[in-house]
């Protein structure tokens, strides 16, 4: 099929203004408020999660509200910092190095899930070692939460017009403002149905039908894993950087190369998990475990 025939099949791209509103020079995008949506969501039901008596053993939590609360602050640090980090050093290292005053141009676009992911990995190591807690069971909690961040994240690409898929005759492909004339693949839903939707429903069941966290790590084993496929599966129809391109035989991408090692520690966390309890070796801040 010819690319204008294609193109005529193609679905309508949604008229929607990445920028929501602006005051003078400060503008509010759907990007920023997808991250503070997704967070805040993300916040709200981890602490449902360790509030529920009955997903704990002898119904109690390691982890307290008020200690979720004040996790949040080091999450949010580590999530934009590493996901900044992570798309300088991985995705665009030579353009930042000559313009190193960018690196901090968040508002710009450019984060990279797998660095926001490892700076959200120290934040919680660093927080659990603090108030004395398994980390594991933090890992648990955080993972779930962050299908949220994830969903809407995705969505707010879409709403951008970026990170889109490759070239298609799919009848439910997208002709982007700035892809170029030809239909793409919505990589964008895609990853945010897989990634966002998929993996909070099989989750959710993990913790509120077969109870795995009573054996920590055992849920964030499976968010890593189910991550790492998802991304992989993504990346046959999602287009890769233009500065990066095709790593090998015109199909291996970057986001391939760093979702393989999760397939791996993915299913190392849920093997182990069954050696582990949860855990506490100091006073809980908050008693009171109110049944959600």
């Amino acid at each position: 099929m010819n690319p204008l025939a294609q193109t005529a099949l193609a679905l309508p791209f949604p008229t929607i203004d990445p920028v929501i509103f602006s005051i003078g020079p400060l503008a509010i995008h759907w990007y920023g408020v997808a991250y503070v949506v997704g967070i805040l969501l993300g916040w709200w039901f981890a602490k449902r999660v360790v509030t529920s008596p009955k997903l704990w053993p002898d119904g109690k939590s390691p982890i307290s509200a008020i200690e979720l609360d004040d996790f949040l602050t080091w999450a949010v640090i580590g999530i934009i910092a590493g996901g900044r980090l992570g798309y300088v050093i991985f995705y665009n290292f030579s353009y930042y190095l000559s313009n190193p005053l960018l690196i901090p141009a968040v508002w710009d676009g450019g984060m990279s899930f797998h660095g926001g992911a490892l700076g959200l990995l120290v934040a919680m190591l660093l927080f659990a070692r603090r108030r004395g807690f398994s980390v594991f069971s933090l890992f648990d909690v955080v993972t779930i939460a962050s299908c949220f961040g994830l969903f809407f994240g995705r969505i707010a690409n879409f709403i951008n017009s970026e990170l889109w898929g490759r070239t298609t005759d799919v009848s439910w492909a997208f002709v982007f403002p700035n892809g170029g004339p030809v239909p793409r693949h919505p990589s964008q839903l895609y990853e945010a149905g897989l990634e966002g939707l998929a993996l909070f429903c099989i989750l959710t069941l993990l913790i509120f039908k077969l109870l795995k966290l009573h054996t920590p790590g055992f849920v964030a084993g499976m968010w890593v894993l189910g991550y790492g496929v998802s991304r992989i599966i993504v990346e046959f129809f999602r287009q890769p950087d233009e500065h990066i391109g095709y790593l090998a035989d015109g199909w291996l991408t970057m986001g391939m190369v760093l979702s393989v090692p999760m397939l791996a520690i993915g299913l190392w966390g849920m093997w182990s998990s069954k050696s582990r309890t949860p855990w506490r070796t100091t006073p809980m801040e908050n008693q009171d475990q109110a049944e959600a």
